[in-house]
């Protein structure tokens, strides 16, 4: 189990995600994000417990530590808690 939650930065889905797929944007500091489409040249991410979607180069996205999973799920059930994401 040592190094389960390790990850590097060098990968990344190799292909487009399905729509809701957590992915971290390292070009803005280990962000985490739901993947929703294709932008041109850009995937569109938005914050798991909800608010502005924003774009990424695809170089700059890698799949998520557990850790980082465990965090966005548990912030999406707080935000479903309070009533701001159904």
């Amino acid at each position: 189990m040592y190094g389960e939650n390790a990850s590097s930065n060098t990968g990344r889905p190799p292909q487009v995600p399905a729509p809701g797929t957590l992915l971290v944007d390292t070009s803005r500091g280990d962000r985490v994000g739901e993947f929703q489409s294709v932008a041109g040249p850009y995937w569109s991410l938005r914050p798991v417990g909800g608010g502005r979607e924003w774009e990424v180069e695809p170089c700059y996205v890698r799949t998520p530590a557990l850790m980082e999973q465990l965090r966005a799920r548990t912030a999406r059930l707080n935000a479903r808690s309070r009533g701001e994401v159904l």
